[in-house]
């Protein structure tokens, strides 16, 4: 049984904590990104999952069996590492099949695995070639196939592609869940690229300061944040956040001030159960603000400061009340000139509202 279960678990080193009472859960045949910013605890998480770190507090389970008191080559993972260490003086097929040595297999059982691994990763054609002759995206390919070469309890990934290029991500991107999408295995994957965890992952664990902040599907995270710090770390462009204070809300329907101005918006009918003059934050994607001809109770007003072209979209930055910085996307067509002014709408369904703490208001 492939699966992988966190329970509390806690890394310290000395009064610093890594990481901090992590519950996290992966299943057969799951990828599951670990995804934050540097320094958040991401890759200690998959130390220890590894056996490179031992817990100070808390369980590793893995198929069923706790971990903690187990050394790394006793755990059955594969890990695919950040920089590939490929031994320069083999072959790629030697290279891949360096797992096997281990498992006594003969000469021919192992050849054959080989073949059908590279088979899968198209490097068919490399396998006689040294690591110093191939490119960079086969040289990470041969890292991943001297992973699933074997038939391991599951598999780590540490920021498998963040040394490859824009062009060489995508491609290895698709690869690597198409080898996945064939295994039956449980996956970690950490990394810092919101679009690696967004295209790959079946789940996303948001980490910060070491506590995991949400745990969701790639679409639950973006259309419902839990709190203001996942809300502002996913999406391109960044989700517009802006505090305001609730004047009243009922039926759905709340009136704010935001920089002195007055704005009415349609919002999720839990906010009701907020106390009137509570301090809130309002999160809004940048495709949610959708400029309109004129002014309203549901409009902020704004001034357009730069124009920012990308292809199919354009990305307007706007100064708002209280000289708020908002950012708008629109299609290519809606011309906009600098200093004009745009009246905005809130998209009811891109709107959120946080409480004084940071956490989502909801039902």
């Amino acid at each position: 049984m492939s699966t992988i279960e966190l329970r509390k678990l806690t890394k310290a080193f000395g009064s610093f904590v890594a990481v901090r009472d992590a519950d996290l859960s992966v299943s057969a045949g799951e990828v599951v990104c670990l995804l934050g910013p540097s320094g958040c605890g991401k890759t200690t998480m998959l130390r220890m999952i590894a056996g490179l770190e031992r817990a100070t507090a808390g369980d590793v389970i893995i198929g069923g069996k706790r971990m903690n008191e187990l050394p790394a080559d006793q755990r059955n993972i594969a890990m695919v590492f950040q920089f590939y260490a490929l031994y320069p003086a083999l072959t790629v097929g030697q290279n891949i099949a360096m797992p096997l040595h281990y498992e006594k297999l003969s000469p021919a059982d192992s050849s054959a695995r080989v073949k059908r691994v590279a088979d899968i990763l198209h490097l068919t054609t490399v396998l006689d070639r040294l690591p110093g002759q191939i490119s960079e995206g086969e040289k990470q390919r041969v890292a991943v196939a001297r992973a699933i070469v074997r038939d391991p309890n599951c598999f780590l990934f540490d920021e498998p592609l963040s040394r490859l290029d824009v062009e060489l991500r995508h491609t290895m991107r698709s690869q690597i869940k198409e080898v996945l999408q064939g295994l039956s295995k449980a996956t970690v994957i950490v990394t810092h690229d919101q679009l690696e965890a967004l295209t790959m992952a079946d789940r996303i664990a948001i980490m910060r300061d070491g506590s995991i902040e949400q745990v969701s599907t790639p679409h639950g995270v973006f259309a419902r944040p839990a709190n203001v710090f996942v809300a502002s770390f996913i999406g391109t462009p960044q989700m517009n956040l802006f505090e305001a204070d609730l004047k009243a809300s009922a039926g759905g329907t709340a009136d704010v001030t935001f920089g002195g101005a007055p704005l009415r918006l349609q919002t999720d009918p839990a906010v009701g159960r907020l106390a009137p003059a509570s301090k809130v934050t309002i999160g809004v994607r940048p495709r949610g603000l959708t400029p309109v001809s004129l002014a309203a109770p549901d409009t902020i007003t704004t001034a357009a400061e730069l124009i920012e072209p990308m292809g199919a979209e354009t990305l307007i930055h706007v100064r708002g009340p209280n000289k708020s910085d908002l950012r708008v996307v629109v299609p290519r067509e809606k011309r906009v000139a600098i200093g004009e002014a745009l009246h905005l709408r809130c998209d009811p369904r891109q709107t959120h509202v946080f409480d004084a703490q940071g956490q989502a208001v909801r039902t």
